[in-house]
């Protein structure tokens, strides 16, 4: 009772493609990722995971973080209104289905911008209709 399980998503870098939420909940199971592009950060969040499906949301952010910012990470990044927009643009082009075990319905996500600073490549704060996660992808290193 109480042991908690971790799970690194993509340990060996070899599954591209994909792309998660992990909505924070007391789970007992804590996913870790490597985020940040070549900077190589690593975080951890406890909660479930969700897959979830935006294909022009991922080239979008692939855009914003490998070729505008070069793939370097963006730690305490200001995020001017103009990048904020389209970092916005982008999370809301990802479909999260919620269900409540009769019905499921597509939502898309939003950007948790009362987490704005911890925003990074493969690791953006959102809030889905089941609670505040965070969206991860593969990192670009």
């Amino acid at each position: 009772m109480g042991t908690t399980r971790f799970v690194f998503l993509d340990p060996d870098g070899m599954a591209g493609g994909w792309l998660y939420v992990v909505v924070r909940a007391p789970t007992g199971v804590v996913y870790q990722q490597q985020y940040g592009g070549t900077a190589c950060r690593q975080g951890e969040v406890e909660g479930f995971l969700v897959p979830v499906f935006g294909p022009d949301a991922l080239e979008a952010l692939h855009a914003l973080f490998v070729e505008e910012f070069r793939g370097a990470g963006t730690p305490n990044h200001s995020w001017p209104e103009p990048e904020r927009a389209r970092l916005r643009g982008a999370v809301a082009g990802i479909t999260y289905w919620a269900s409540d075990g009769h019905t499921e319905e597509p939502h898309p996500l939003r950007l948790d911008e009362s987490r704005i600073l911890d925003v990074d490549e493969a690791w953006v704060p959102v809030v889905t209709p089941d609670g505040p996660g965070v969206l991860l992808w593969f990192n670009s290193d």
